[in-house]
């Protein structure tokens, strides 16, 4: 599985915590569609999809979720509770998001733009083109 964890350097003082995230520096694509998730419910988990060509980096800025990534050969949950740690998604990577704290916010950076037509929302089928892909 291609996802990885990656540490961001934070800059503290007396007035709090600055995280700064740049394209092709501690994100490893150009950043084109930035988006949120708050007011989670722990009893709603989210996600359930895929993307065909979509890369993203996932950090819980708030609070903490668990994430649960799939490439079609093996299923792994990883724990984010830090805004000093990012998550980075790659595409063909099926998705879970549950376990949200009371406080959880997730801030979501995209490679590319939102296009429905990317999503793949039924696991029977991203099963299927995992494995026809794998078989290439």
């Amino acid at each position: 599985m291609n996802d990885k964890l990656v540490e961001f350097k934070g800059h503290t003082d007396g007035r709090g915590l600055l995280v700064s995230l740049e394209s092709h520096k501690n994100v490893p694509f150009d950043i084109k569609r930035i988006y949120y998730l708050t007011d989670l419910s722990s009893s709603h988990p989210r996600g359930f999809h895929a993307h065909k060509n979509l890369k993203q980096l996932v950090v819980c800025v708030s609070g903490s979720c668990d994430f649960t990534l799939d490439d079609g050969h093996t299923r792994k949950t990883i724990h984010l509770s830090s805004p000093l740690q990012g998550l980075i998604i790659e595409h063909n990577t099926w998705r879970e998001m549950h376990n949200f704290s009371q406080n959880c916010v997730i801030m979501v950076l995209a490679s590319e733009y939102y296009d429905e037509s990317d999503y793949i929302r039924d696991y029977d089928e991203f099963k299927r083109l995992a494995h026809e892909s794998s078989a290439k």
